[in-house]
Parts: C-alpha cells; structure tokens; sequence
C-alpha cells in the first residue's frame, strides 16, 4: 500500500517540478526578450547618451518598444494558430 502513496506522491512532486522549471523558463524567455528589445531600440533609438533623454528619443524608444512587442505577439498568435491547424509542427 505504501508503494502505491509513495508513487502518487512522487507524480505530484514530478508535477509541481515540472510546473515550476516551466514557469522559470518563461521568466528566462521574457528577460531575454527584454534584453534583446533594450539593446537593438537603444541602437536604433539613441544617438548619444547624455544625463537625461529629449522628448524625440524618448518617443522613438516607446514607439520602437510597442512595435517589438507587436511584432512579437504577432509571432506567436500565428505559430498558436498553426499549431490548432496543423495539429502540431513536424
């Protein structure tokens, strides 16, 4: 009878692991994606680095930050959409 606990306990234990590196991959993705939009707006966005930003960098950072993120959600709604059509990428 113990042997039948200990694996239901194990399941749940290999369940809540398995949620939380999931969850972790993600954090590790957005702080990815975070970084890879800071370093190319900062490229496009700023000629040269001075103690406080003009209202026309500031504006082309905000409109270059809600076009990766567009762009980006973009992506992933079409590979979802592929996915439900296609049953999957092989």
């Amino acid at each position: 009878m113990s042997d039948m606990s200990d694996f239901s306990s194990g399941k749940a234990a290999d369940s809540e692991l398995q949620d939380f590196l999931l969850a972790e991959k993600q954090k590790a993705q957005f702080h990815a994606q975070i970084h890879e939009f800071n370093d190319f707006c900062w490229d496009k966005c700023v000629d040269k680095p001075g103690s406080k930003l003009d209202s026309r960098t500031e504006t082309c950072l905000t409109n270059c930050v809600e076009r990766f993120i567009d762009v980006s959600l973009l992506i992933t709604n079409r590979f979802a959409q592929m996915l439900e059509k296609g049953g999957g990428m092989h």
